[in-house]
């Protein structure tokens, strides 16, 4: 699958993917009205608002970029409705031609790591039917429990020809009380960037590898170095925008080919219309301010890549 994301990247030049982290202050009323009018002020009416709200978004982006990355987080927040609008939306993605990268991060050992793996990125049997249960092409995976933890979704992605991306150095603020700790003599994150490689190594596509990396956008000088570690392997930006990222400090995340990054905008994008800068699209025409809200993100990515 890593694959098939280099050529939707290279297909719109966009080295972008849209985060589905959708909750309830961002939908427009008159989309909450109608599911609440149908399903009543209940999970069912909440999950199926979050189901129109990402389909109109994806109907009006598809087009422009390479892959999108739902946060299951947001779903589960609606109990099993949200679940079923989570599966529905990767299935809605994947019809359109879109990567989906599921953010999960899931990180567990043995027989329960295995399960993990086959929920979101394998098949399971059932007496003598086989099914998908989610289906996604990638999956985010915490690996603070090791090569234990991380080894069934490598026999997963081997089989399936899928990807993990695994956390590194994240975003947010605080992730530099463990990540950041000196152990002999170096930064964890550098320690967790060597493992990967390692794995990366093992799991390799036509030039990159099944096994990525997050890296925030808001630690440019740590993504520079982590570059350099893991040379085959695909790095998830996120933290672009709403966190602070900016374009210009992103450059080295990528590889000399313009490859080997892709960069995460979330509520920048679904939520656009609520910003002053898209602010005259409104409510009524939000997705049209998220198809705006790409096409910016994307000349601003593309135009900083030009001048590095």
């Amino acid at each position: 699958m890593i694959n098939k994301l280099i050529e939707n990247i290279r297909k719109t030049d966009a080295p972008i993917v849209v985060g589905l982290d959708p909750m309830l202050s961002y939908i427009p009323e008159h989309i909450t009205r109608k599911a609440f009018a149908e399903f009543g002020e209940t999970l069912e009416g909440a999950a199926e608002a979050v189901w129109q709200f990402n389909k109109a978004i994806v109907d009006a982006v598809c087009d422009l970029i390479p892959a999108v990355k739902p946060q299951i987080a947001m779903y589960e927040q609606f109990g099993i409705p949200g679940l079923q609008t989570f599966k529905r939306t990767v299935d809605y993605c994947r019809s359109r031609g879109l990567v989906v990268i599921g953010d999960v991060k899931r990180g567990d050992i043995g027989s329960t790591s295995a399960a993990y793996a086959t929920a979101h990125l394998g098949k399971l049997q059932v007496g003598q039917q086989t099914f998908t249960p989610f289906g996604e092409d990638f999956a985010t995976v915490n690996p603070y429990l090791g090569t234990d933890g991380i080894k069934p979704f490598l026999d997963v992605c081997r089989e399936e020809k899928k990807g993990i991306f695994i956390l590194v150095k994240t975003s947010n603020p605080s992730s530099g009380e463990f990540q950041d700790r000196t152990v002999d003599g170096r930064p964890l994150y550098e320690l967790v960037g060597e493992k990967v490689a390692e794995w990366a190594d093992s799991c390799m596509g036509e030039v990159y590898s099944y096994v990525g990396a997050v890296v925030g956008a808001t630690y440019p000088e740590m993504g520079k170095v982590l570059r350099r570690i893991m040379p085959k392997s695909y790095i998830l930006v996120p933290g672009y925008g709403a966190q602070g990222g900016k374009a210009a400090d992103l450059v080295h995340y990528f590889n000399e080919d313009g490859l080997g990054a892709i960069v995460n905008s979330s509520r920048g994008i679904i939520a656009a219309y609520k910003q002053e800068k898209y602010a005259a699209f409104g409510a009524e025409h939000f997705a049209d301010a998220s198809r705006q809200a790409v096409v910016d993100m994307i000349a601003d990515i593309n135009g900083a890549l030009a001048v590095r």
